[in-house]
């Protein structure tokens, strides 16, 4: 079996950046490798991530929204990640069923322990077995992201949940915060504010030491 290793926080924290890096870290390495995202790492997934992450007035009341995620991740697993950690390569998945827990538990104000189990139905129970947590104050990442897109030529405006209001991001980076405080062993919080590859490098030695 291969490993799952899932990489998480709040808007602009740099885990995409990361992620991509860890997957390029792990092939010079020899070791076969995945790099997938939620939503969206199925065609599927592609359609409902149009949906979830729509830019326009789309309105998607919080239960709708919470079961688009699942129905995602019960495809994604089905069709993608366990069909690879069987085939012995690690998966790198950007966003899983913490994100949803930290988003639609804690920052939308439904159950988070309801959200947790219905993550374990449309998983199948999988769980990783390392998450990779940026951490950095709500302010600054959404500075970055919204920098970030700036960048982009032609890039449209930002997606939904970086339109949220500052207190719905609080509240989210205190759900991630308090799931890695109950699993301790299975979450590296690591600070996202630090230089790019100094972030790098803290990554890179939590995977080798897998």
């Amino acid at each position: 079996m291969g490993r799952f290793i899932t990489f998480e926080g709040i808007e602009g924290c740099g885990k995409t950046t990361q992620i991509r890096m860890a997957g390029e870290f792990l092939s010079a390495q020899g070791i076969p490798v995945i790099v997938t995202e939620e939503p969206g790492g199925t065609i599927l997934g592609a359609e409902l991530r149009r949906i979830l992450l729509n830019r326009s007035t789309f309105d998607l009341c919080k239960e709708a929204e919470l079961f688009l995620f699942l129905a995602d991740r019960a495809q994604h697993v089905k069709e993608t990640i366990r069909p690879a950690l069987r085939d012995g390569k690690w998966v790198l998945c950007d966003r899983f069923s913490d994100a949803t827990v930290a988003y639609q538990g804690f920052g939308r104000g439904m159950d988070p322990d309801f959200v947790r189990r219905m993550c374990d139905f449309s998983s199948g129970a999988l769980k990783p077995d390392m998450t990779l947590l940026f951490d950095l104050p709500v302010d600054e990442g959404l500075r970055r992201a919204l920098e970030r897109v700036s960048r982009i030529e032609n890039a449209p405006p930002e997606d939904r949940f970086e339109r949220e209001a500052l207190t719905f991001h609080e509240k989210v980076r205190e759900g991630y915060l308090y799931l890695a405080r109950k699993e301790p062993e299975r979450f590296r919080v690591i600070d996202g504010g630090k230089a790019v590859r100094d972030v790098y490098r803290e990554v890179s030695s939590h995977l080798s030491k897998r």
